[in-house]
């Protein structure tokens, strides 16, 4: 009868232990953050970099193209027969949050690297209502002087003078499944620039959108504009307008759009852009990512 008994209270226990486990764990599984995932397909959009990473352990690799200016005319085949600009890229993912990537552009021979983490996520309670990702751009230009021989003086003569530099806070929200939209003001700085009379430092504000038409396809857009006076003389330079089209298809991303824009990276498009869209000097571009 006792060996009942206490089998019986043992029972008694034991269901007891159980059920508070369950709901230890149903509240654990409560209390965890569930984050909004994808409000970009990729860590570049057109030109600028969106808020993701990828995955840890991953790599996605990028290629950009951009052909010449539609003005150029018919003979020119509005711009498909030259005047090409190529970017390769490469991304890694240290952790989910963290990635490094470098890149070369063919516009001033340009070698660039980037360090990208997120700081903020938005979560879908809304508790956190937007995403946070801070960026940091380091490029290196492989150009020679092509004014040496006419001034005697080199000024890549220092290895420094070379570098400029893009330092950027991306803010995000991924309103629903189909719209997302970004914000991110930038600090762009040149070691060295033309003049004496340029500043060294450009500040620009730029936005990006993303609206999925349908499950693996989306119409894409991106602008940017200066803030300060860098020059003597801004009339050259204009704001840059992208509008795309995106296409997803398993591993890749295919993206085509149109740009006033011939160079690929942000810290030579955003403010030494010198084609204009209302005469014609825009041009086809299209990039395509693939990630292992």
């Amino acid at each position: 009868m006792k060996n009942i008994i206490y089998a019986t209270i043992l029972c008694s226990f034991l269901i007891s232990g159980l059920k508070a486990q369950d709901f230890l764990d149903s509240l654990m599984t409560a209390s965890e953050p569930k984050y909004v995932s994808a409000s970009f397909k990729g860590t570049r959009l057109i030109g600028l970099p969106t808020i993701e990473t990828q995955g840890k352990g991953t790599v996605e690799f990028r290629v950009s193209h951009r052909f010449g200016d539609f003005n150029s005319g018919g003979y020119n085949f509005w711009g498909l027969d030259g005047g090409a600009s190529i970017w390769l890229g490469l991304d890694y993912a240290l952790t989910d949050r963290f990635t490094i990537g470098v890149g070369r552009n063919s516009i001033q021979k340009l070698y660039d690297s980037n360090f990208k983490y997120i700081l903020l996520q938005q979560r879908t309670d809304n508790q956190m209502p937007i995403s946070l990702t801070l960026y940091l751009g380091v490029n290196y230009t492989g150009m020679r002087d092509p004014e040496k021989l006419a001034t005697g003086r080199d000024m890549y003569a220092y290895a420094v003078n070379r570098f400029s530099y893009i330092h950027s806070v991306l803010l995000a929200r991924k309103f629903n499944e189909r719209f997302s939209l970004q914000v991110q003001p930038m600090h762009i700085h040149y070691n060295i620039v033309e003049l004496n009379s340029d500043k060294n430092t450009i500040f620009a504000i730029g936005g990006l959108a993303r609206y999925k038409v349908s499950k693996r396809a989306a119409i894409t857009a991106e602008y940017t504009s200066t803030i300060n006076d860098y020059k003597a003389d801004l009339s050259p330079f204009a704001d840059v307008l992208s509008l795309g089209f995106e296409l997803e298809t398993g591993g890749h991303v295919f993206q085509t759009y149109v740009s006033n824009a011939s160079a690929l990276n942000p810290a030579q498009f955003v403010p030494y852009t010198t084609t204009f869209w209302d005469n014609g000097g825009s041009r086809l571009g299209f990039s395509i990512s693939r990630v292992f």
